[in-house]
């Protein structure tokens, strides 16, 4: 059987690890075993924060409409569940784009979601 010698596949490899490390600071851009550890927990916090980042938008936007819609007399629990019962779907991304960068839709919407409040029952 002849012999594998797998220097060019070794190179490769190490090669590929040592880019993904560029700009990194000192043995971590420049040695292929701290630069391999660096870019595994790199990529892991990626990973993870890519998922993140779903919900930090998310606590944005409803940051942003609740403000908005104090300003209008409602609370955001009041603003969404009163556009829930006008059937209107919009979600919180858009809500929160009307808010910042269209002002007086928002207060339509506002309005029709005062409109749509539950009135409060007598208490027996």
């Amino acid at each position: 059987m002849t012999r594998v010698k797998r220097g060019v596949a070794a190179h490769r490899r190490h090669k590929k690890i040592l880019e993904l490390a560029r700009g990194y600071r000192g043995a971590r851009s420049k040695l292929f075993k701290s630069a391999n550890e660096a870019v595994m927990r790199a990529l892991a916090y990626a990973y993870r924060h890519r998922r993140e980042r779903k919900g930090d938008f998310r606590r944005l936007w409803i940051t942003r409409i609740n403000a908005a819609a104090r300003l209008h007399g409602l609370n955001y629990n009041q603003f969404i569940g009163g556009l829930k019962r006008a059937n209107v779907a919009l979600d919180r991304k858009v809500l929160a784009e009307l808010a910042v960068h269209n002002a007086a839709e928002f207060a339509r919407l506002a309005a029709l979601a005062r409109e749509h409040q539950p009135t409060a029952a007598p208490r027996a």
